[in-house]
């Protein structure tokens, strides 16, 4: 674990304070399976991983836990949230709804040639993560891509909205990792977005997004079989038919 945090905290050098750089490291680290679900966090081995004061590491979990990804539990210490099957469909939902709404309207009302250029080359470097089978590299660009689309039409709020529910669905992302949806299908479903907002058609926009981002159904109850330990006990099988419909 401690290599692995401080490689990640090496990679946010920049002007960050401590407090928003440890919460960002500490909110990856549990995204990219790091910190797995159901793990026990230590504060003191945190502050003493990224050498800072155990005040910031505080902080951070009490905003992870107010984001649903750590649960502090009064005497008995900090737990890395296992994944609720309900809290990743709802956050689905949630993504659907404005990322279909953020296409529909790149379609209709089109986006600038700089938005656009910078979506191509988003392409062009997500097919290169097919060759060297670079997942990891792939869902960050994979951001970028749904990132550029929103901040291309002006929806600021809206991205923020699926920044902060896209992180129960990134979880799963990541533990599916390498056998989820393959790559290549992914991006030939971003290109057909892309497509669609140059001819201005919303409605072959809003159809191809909506198929991009039920990729996770397929996979959500076979990674719950595998992977027991990493979700809540409850079941809850009717959740994947509601959302497909």
């Amino acid at each position: 674990m401690n290599m692995t945090l401080q490689a990640l905290w090496q990679e946010t050098r920049g002007g960050d304070s401590v407090r928003q750089r440890l919460y960002q490291v500490l909110r990856q680290s549990i995204i990219r399976m790091v910190l797995v679900p159901g793990q026990a966090l230590s504060e003191k081995e945190i502050a003493e991983t990224v050498s800072v004061s155990r005040q910031p590491v505080r902080e951070a979990f009490i905003r992870l836990s107010e984001a649903g990804l750590v649960e502090v539990r009064p005497q008995r210490g900090t737990y890395v949230v296992k994944i609720s099957q309900r809290a990743v469909l709802e956050a689905r939902f949630v993504r659907e709804a404005i990322e279909v709404a953020v296409v529909r309207q790149a379609a209709s009302q089109g986006v600038s040639a700089d938005t656009l250029n910078e979506l191509h080359d988003l392409l062009e470097r997500q097919r290169r993560c097919i060759t060297s089978n670079d997942h990891d590299r792939f869902y960050r660009l994979d951001e970028i891509f749904h990132r550029t689309l929103s901040l291309g039409v002006e929806q600021h709020a809206a991205w923020k909205v699926v920044v902060e529910v896209r992180a129960q669905l990134d979880r799963v992302r990541y533990l599916s990792m390498p056998d989820t949806t393959p790559i290549a299908r992914l991006i030939d479903q971003h290109a057909a977005i892309v497509s669609a907002i140059e001819d201005r058609n919303g409605e072959v926009a809003d159809e191809v997004m909506r198929l991009h981002l039920r990729e996770i159904l397929a996979s959500l109850p076979d990674l719950v079989r595998r992977f027991p330990e990493m979700f809540e006990s409850q079941q809850t099988p009717s959740l994947v038919e509601e959302a497909s419909q």
